[in-house]
């Protein structure tokens, strides 16, 4: 737990400056700052004073649920290739599997396309952000280019495949997770 950024995060809430928690709790705003980075750790009756500024109490402080993680970066992306379909699969949210939907960036190199995916429960997205696919529904075949989507529920055979000469990239989400 990074106490400093919790700290910081209920300051906030309670609209207070540094300056004004620090006076509350006869501490310094420099003290006060380098609690917010991590850079210092208050002794456990400085903590309960600082907490008591802020309207709460080790428990409470300590019994809260984490933020969930709402923005993330390519530090977060896992990537894994697949030279024989001629794929780059990017998972853009780690752990998506654990929820409703499934966001995945897939580069598609010139005759390149995806292992075809047996019928399933859910529902299937994608945005075409470069380039143009097929995409394979049962016997059925659909082309999709730049700056357009498709949608399906996933009751047939079905996979995406690279329709140009060129790379494809394509956003595609999967409910429930599947990749």
């Amino acid at each position: 737990m990074e106490i400093g950024k919790k700290i910081r995060r209920l300051r906030i809430q309670n609209s207070l400056t540094q300056e004004e928690l620090a006076e509350r709790c006869e501490l310094t705003k420099g003290f006060i700052s380098q609690v917010e980075r991590d850079l210092t750790s208050p002794s456990i009756a400085t903590l309960m004073d600082i907490l008591e500024g802020l309207g709460t109490n080790l428990r409470d402080f300590f019994n809260e649920i984490e933020d969930e993680k709402i923005v993330f970066t390519k530090e977060d992306v896992f990537v894994s290739e697949n030279k024989d379909y001629k794929y780059t699969l990017k998972w853009l949210i780690p752990n998506a599997q654990k929820n409703l939907m499934e966001p995945i960036l897939i580069e598609l190199d010139e005759g390149g396309r995806t292992k075809e995916d047996s019928p399933h429960e859910g529902e299937e997205f994608g945005y075409v952000l470069k380039g143009s696919i097929y995409v394979y529904l049962g016997n059925e075949r659909y082309k999709v280019r730049k700056g357009q989507s498709f949608y399906y529920k996933a009751n047939f055979n079905h996979y995406i495949a690279n329709a140009g000469k060129t790379k494809a990239s394509v956003i595609w989400i999967s409910t429930p997770p599947s990749f």
